[in-house]
């Protein structure tokens, strides 16, 4: 089995976590991945909601393509492809969060995400699958918190830790997922459910980064 895969060095090291994988070939963008249209398998994690990068990736079928798409949905974006919660931090998990609509598809995704000794976890077709809306809703929290002047960043940072046994604070989430990710995942959750409208701090900080 041959895969390609798209991936920044974080996501790289996240993926192949002591694990040894020569049928992996890793590329720089995306235009690579047509050098290499007899794999098996794509794995886009650098994924953009784009009208060039989908037509490209569709050059791709049928041979499995498997994008990072937390926000965008499988229906949203019309693609036969499998969606993954690809951000930084969840790749590290031996679990994959993931969703398609082809019942071949998933088990094909399954042979290959067991290269990386990894196991998928098969779940609707919904905007942050399940774990990206539990962090993003607790760092949305904290932000709030942080703007009523409750208490500071590294406080807070250091009671979701020692309180929950989590490995990072809700700051430190933030920083490695990025601020913008988040933002964008709870504005498009708060367009049926308000309780996930972005802290406003949340939402100046992101601007200032842009």
């Amino acid at each position: 089995m041959q895969i390609i895969v798209l991936a920044d060095e974080l996501q790289r090291a996240e993926l192949t976590k002591e694990v040894s994988v020569a049928d992996v070939v890793w590329v720089k963008d995306e235009q690579e991945f047509l050098h290499y249209k007899n794999a098996d398998a794509f794995i886009d994690l650098a994924f953009v909601n784009d009208h060039h990068r989908i037509a490209l990736l569709n050059q791709l079928l049928p041979n499995l393509v498997i994008i990072n798409s937390v926000t965008d949905t499988l229906h949203e974006l019309d693609v036969p492809f499998v969606r993954v919660n690809g951000w930084t931090i969840f790749l590290s998990s031996d679990l994959v969060e993931a969703s398609c609509n082809a019942e071949d598809d998933k088990s094909k995704a399954e042979q290959v995400f067991s290269v990386f000794n990894k196991k998928m976890e098969w779940l609707p077709d919904e905007p942050g699958f399940i774990t990206a809306r539990v962090v993003s809703m607790i760092i949305n929290e904290a932000f709030i918190a942080l703007g009523e002047g409750v208490t500071s960043q590294e406080e807070i940072n250091t009671a979701m830790q020692l309180g929950t046994a989590y490995p990072y604070g809700p700051f430190e989430w933030a920083e490695k997922i990025g601020l913008q990710n988040i933002v964008t995942l709870l504005q498009r959750l708060s367009k049926s459910e308000l309780a996930y409208m972005p802290s406003e701090l949340m939402v100046q900080e992101t601007d200032r980064a842009i």
